[in-house]
């Protein structure tokens, strides 16, 4: 949007600038000169402080499945508030949410809930060091797990780290202490061979894999069958538990991400779309390893608290949303995800353009190269990249589309094909205006 449009957000801005450090208090939603401010959201759109409107194809980086208001979430919202919010006891709200995730994943025996996608990482890590009682974790280059400092080891590792050598483990946030990034072997995503070298010769010290099916900063590239499969094998053969993040890979499908791809880990990770809109996590698995948590013979190995874990209010808001996503909503859904793919693959082939798109299910990821993309390292954007692809989300922002800074989308239910195609014509506008150079002529 211009400068003149955002008046209000930019005084909303500048009275944060005097409370928050950058005026800021969530590095994603940053965006120079100063973020746009929501007022309000309905189904698809949002309109911001300007009265501006949006069609949401970020949805809260992928939690709001069901878009914003969603008045089944709402209704079973408004009966909560009127009970009460949260009690030092638990209730039979979270028992009602943890029987429906329990009966749609085979792999999840037992569950137990936090407040956000970083503590459902967080406690999987910690649950996975109490069980074999080893004190090292591994995962993959790239990953984003959340805030947990041995999860975001190598999170943005650059070119000036990687050399021809093995992945190294790289801090993200200043002052990290070197004894996480000793605590963390790094592996490449989708490379088989290399990942189960490495795996193996840490075997002994190794508490666990951690891995997203199809990790979003590292491209929203899908894990190979092959991968996971060696996964699965080598973790097994060698006492290490398999953690599998679903935080955003569990829109997927029914039944996550491992349902669709055959391959039940040993520990889940989820949050976002299970709260319907409202704050939560959850780490789930076996029964065996879940033990780790029980506190009935006095102090679990893995003692695990939280002010608002499993509160109503997340409680019903998540069994509304999670309710709502039949097997016939996924199938919808994920039709839509489809012809969104399709359609700026489509776009990219008639403007002569590099670029592709990536992604599964409802989610998207736009990328300027044609480059075939396999890993973090592949899917990493030059700078001629990133320049050419914040032209084409800065055009998309100025004729009302929300996306991610990173070329990331996230469909809702409240879209139909009319929002797809929208969307898609939008993009194709952008690209002729970005002038980027066209392929040579054939």
């Amino acid at each position: 949007m211009s400068s003149s449009s955002t008046t209000q957000s930019q005084t909303l801005f500048n009275r944060a600038l005097d409370v928050m450090p950058g005026g800021n208090t969530r590095t994603t939603v940053w965006h120079a000169p100063h973020p746009v401010y929501a007022v309000s959201g309905a189904g698809c759109r949002i309109t911001d402080a300007d009265g501006n409107v949006y069609l949401d194809f970020l949805n809260n980086y992928t939690s709001m499945i069901h878009g914003h208001a969603n008045p089944v979430v709402a209704k079973a919202v408004r009966q909560q508030l009127e009970l009460g919010t949260c009690f030092a006891m638990p209730t039979e709200s979270e028992i009602v949410l943890a029987e429906l995730l329990c009966s749609r994943v085979p792999g999840f025996e037992r569950i137990r809930f936090t407040n956000s996608g970083s503590e459902a990482v967080m406690m999987a890590l910690k649950a996975a060091r109490a069980h074999t009682g080893r004190p090292k974790v591994a995962k993959c280059e790239g990953a984003y797990h959340g805030s947990y400092d041995f999860a975001e080891v190598s999170l943005d590792s650059g070119p000036e780290s990687w050399g021809n050598a093995d992945p190294n483990s790289v801090a993200y946030t200043a002052g990290t202490p070197k004894s996480v990034l000793d605590d963390v072997i790094v592996i490449p995503f989708n490379r088989t061979e290399e990942a189960e070298r490495i795996l193996r010769a840490h075997a002994d010290e190794l508490a666990c894999v951690l891995i997203d099916p199809m990790p979003n900063r590292a491209g929203l590239i899908p894990a190979t069958t092959e991968y996971l499969e060696m996964l699965r094998r080598v973790t097994s053969e060698t006492g290490m538990l398999l953690v599998f993040d679903e935080v955003i890979s569990f829109r997927l499908d029914y039944s996550g991400a491992q349902g669709a791809l055959g391959v039940t880990p040993d520990l889940t990770s989820i949050a976002k779309i299970i709260g319907g809109g409202f704050p939560i996590g959850a780490v789930a698995g076996s029964a065996d390893v879940m033990a780790v948590f029980d506190p009935r013979q006095g102090k679990p190995l893995a003692p695990h608290g939280g002010t608002f874990n499993a509160n109503p209010i997340s409680m019903v808001a998540g069994t509304a949303a999670m309710e709502l996503l039949t097997p016939e909503e996924f199938e919808r859904l994920n039709a839509l995800g489809a012809r969104a793919r399709a359609g700026v693959a489509q776009a990219f082939a008639n403007a002569g353009i590099d670029g592709q798109v990536t992604g599964d299910g409802s989610l998207l990821r736009i990328h300027m190269t044609s480059v075939p993309l396999i890993d973090y390292r592949s899917a990493r954007a030059t700078e001629a990249q990133a320049t050419a692809l914040s032209r084409v989300i800065d055009y998309m922002y100025a004729n009302g589309i929300l996306m991610a800074e990173t070329g990331m989308c996230a469909l809702s239910t409240a879209m139909g094909e009319s929002e797809i195609d929208e969307f898609v014509e939008i993009f194709a506008s952008a690209l002729a205006s970005s002038g980027q150079p066209r392929h040579a002529a054939e």
